[in-house]
């Protein structure tokens, strides 16, 4: 696992932002809905409504959808699980965007026979179910938390005062994933109530893990730069 460290704060600008190209072909295909959709937004609990990052990236990128759910307030594994792959489904390949809650779900893929539809996953701010069961009791019905490895590349951003979950225990479990973890610093759940609205550091991010998700496809199957090290490296440069 590499640890990369980002200081930058939440941007309250509210002007357009766009991301650069980079989209990756892991394989001759064509999107099956034919409607341009390369990226699924994964929201948690209450759905990231208007406000929030992730609301942003849908209005602002054509080829973004949200992985819609049925009840957003009492969430449901099983229930989730079945919206999440009936959208997996309609598309070949995609960039999966989660936020808390969206973590889980997005995790809970590894033994799915879908996951290989998973370009990679940028994996924001990922909760502790034991702490939303504390901050939320009765709630959320999440199972337990997933622990095996993803097969598809990931990235863990985590904050370093979340609520939601402590950065040790972030660390553990990007470690667990197999994710790449960036240091975000103290920005709480990385939310509207934590400054973050339009986002644009979000989609630099995804650029990072479309550049890793290349590296992994080009390099042997078993390169060393790719496996998860035993230490943490600390990167101090910034994505702008």
């Amino acid at each position: 696992m590499l640890i990369a460290r980002f200081s930058k704060q939440p941007n309250h600008n509210n002007s357009m932002q766009t991301k650069g190209s980079g989209m990756l072909d892991n394989q001759p295909c064509n999107n099956q809905t034919g409607d341009g959709i390369d990226t699924l937004i994964v929201p948690g609990l209450n759905g990231s409504g208007e406000g929030h990052w992730q609301s942003f990236w849908l209005n602002d990128q054509a080829n973004a959808a949200k992985v819609e759910q049925d009840n957003w307030v009492c969430p449901d594994l099983d229930h989730w699980n079945t919206r999440l792959e009936t959208e997996l489904k309609k598309r070949a390949e995609v960039w999966l965007v989660a936020h808390s809650l969206g973590c889980l779900l997005t995790a809970n893929l590894a033994n799915s026979p879908l996951a290989n539809r998973v370009k990679g996953a940028l994996l924001v701010a990922p909760c502790d179910l034991a702490q939303v069961e504390r901050m939320h009791p009765c709630v959320v019905h999440f199972g337990s938390m997933p622990h095996q490895r993803l097969p598809f590349p990931s990235l863990v951003v985590a904050s370093r005062n979340d609520p939601y979950m402590d950065f040790d225990t972030t660390r553990h479990y990007a470690r667990l994933w197999g994710s790449e973890l960036a240091d975000a610093g103290a920005q709480g759940h990385i939310n509207i109530q934590s400054g973050h609205g339009r986002w644009p550091l979000g989609y630099a991010f995804l650029d990072r893990l479309k550049t890793r998700a290349e590296r992994m496809k080009n390099a042997p199957r078993f390169h060393l730069s790719l496996v998860p090290k035993s230490y943490d490296f600390d990167a101090s440069r910034k994505l702008d």
